[in-house]
């Protein structure tokens, strides 16, 4: 007989209440994990990302994430590249483009590699 296993969906405060919880004197990852019927190597990327100021609902984090925003594909791709409707000199420095599947994301202005990587991650759900 095959044991298939529903993975549960944890919000972002179960998760940053979890890794507090390992974060006290004495506290075990192992421990905690095993309580909360999680996975030690999941609470540990947890701990990462907690460090990283993922879990952070605050107003300060914002500075993290770029605005983007999701559009249609309106050119044809002629030779691997879009066909822009812009003049090619009202083209803003410093911008990416992301195609999967039928999105295409576009970034517009400095973006570290930790927000392109929130970006293909949200993407991927």
């Amino acid at each position: 007989m095959e044991m298939v296993t529903k993975r549960r969906f944890r919000s972002r405060q179960e998760r940053r209440d979890i890794v507090e919880e390992t974060l006290k004197p004495g506290a075990s990852v192992s421990r905690v994990a095993r309580e909360h019927d999680v996975n030690a190597n999941q609470v540990f990327l947890w701990r990462r990302q907690y460090r990283e100021g993922r879990f952070d609902d605050s107003p300060d984090s914002v500075g993290a994430l770029v605005p983007v925003r999701v559009i249609p594909e309106t050119g044809k791709l002629q030779s691997g590249r879009r066909q822009s409707t812009k003049p090619a000199s009202s083209r803003s420095v410093g911008a990416i483009e992301i195609a999967w599947g039928s999105i295409r994301v576009r970034i517009e202005g400095a973006a570290d590699p930790d927000s392109i990587r929130a970006v293909m991650d949200g993407l991927g759900r």
